[in-house]
């Protein structure tokens, strides 16, 4: 069973922008009570959805560069799942929600994966 992966700025690359399963980042921090709520289903859904979804982690607080990088994508508050297709975000949730309704929404974002991959283009084939 695969579970989720915590990870930090160091991995951003490899674990998210080259990946090519459907990745979801929960961006959380120990401080947010919501969060404290939402581990534990997120950390279930993972391995409902084991070798379907990619579930990482990046605590916001842990140190300045995850700070940077949730800036970046314009993470204003905890919790916030990042939906990513090829390392582009393709959706995004704010807040506690309970898991049926998270695993709604994460049907949902497997089918914009499908889509995503099908309108994709790698365009080193269109280099000469």
């Amino acid at each position: 069973m695969e579970s989720a992966l915590e990870l930090d700025t160091s991995e951003w690359g490899q674990e998210i922008l080259d990946s090519e399963k459907l990745t979801v980042v929960y961006f959380w921090h120990e401080q947010c009570p919501w969060c404290m709520r939402l581990n534990p289903i997120f950390n279930e859904l993972s391995e409902e959805y084991s070798g379907k979804i990619k579930f990482v982690k990046l605590n916001v607080l842990d140190n300045p560069n995850n700070r940077e990088i949730a800036a970046l994508y314009g993470v204003m508050s905890t919790p916030t799942l990042m939906f990513f297709c090829s390392g582009r975000p393709i959706g995004q949730t704010v807040s506690f929600m309970p898991k049926e309704q998270l695993k709604n929404i994460l049907d949902d974002m497997l089918e914009r994966h499908k889509q995503c991959i099908k309108q994709s283009t790698d365009l080193r084939s269109y280099i000469v």
